[in-house]
């Protein structure tokens, strides 16, 4: 099969060069826009680690996580691993959430979900609720992160409704 362009020489010599600049343009563009990345999230709490940094802004709180009405764990050491500490993270499996900073920020629950990689995607947000303190929070997960709250995170999964209304066991005769 021949391909468009690519019969008479001088045109394949053409399409190619086209092509080589196209790909020259597409990788230098990546590339400059993860640099201008890196260089614009240096200072973004969300995405460095605090390993050699001061961080004299600190605050303590507790998460219990319930999806389709049973308490789910929260593991210990999220945002923790050898190489990079990040300004969220917990130390015990008990869910008590530390976050810390060089100055004061707006850490909200739903920034700790994000770093730990929650599935929040495969909840059903219309039926899940946000408890902080005991009562009903109308942020959701964009309530901000407070100094010795209580957080109470009431999830349903997408798929909850439709699984527990059937009956995966063979149908007994009479």
């Amino acid at each position: 099969m021949k391909w468009p362009g690519t019969s008479d020489p001088y045109k394949r010599k053409k399409t190619i060069r086209f092509l080589i600049i196209t790909a020259i343009i597409g990788i230098a563009a990546a590339g400059g826009s993860t640099a201008i990345q890196q260089v614009m999230n240096t200072d973004n709490p969300l995405k460095v680690c605090i390993n050699d940094r001061d961080t004299p802004y600190k605050i303590k709180a507790s998460l219990e996580l319930i999806i389709d009405g049973q308490k789910a764990e929260i593991p210990a050491d999220i945002g923790r691993d050898t190489d990079c500490h990040r300004t969220m993270y917990t130390l015990t499996d008990d869910g008590t959430i530390y976050a810390e900073w060089v100055e004061e920020y707006p850490f909200e629950i739903g920034h700790f979900l994000w770093m730990w990689d929650f599935p929040l995607r495969d909840m059903n947000q219309d039926k899940s609720t946000m408890y902080v303190n005991g009562q009903e929070s109308p942020h959701f997960i964009n309530h901000p992160l407070q100094e010795g709250y209580h957080y109470k995170a009431v999830f349903t999964s997408k798929d909850y409704d439709t699984s527990k209304d059937k009956d995966f066991l063979p149908e007994l005769e009479n």
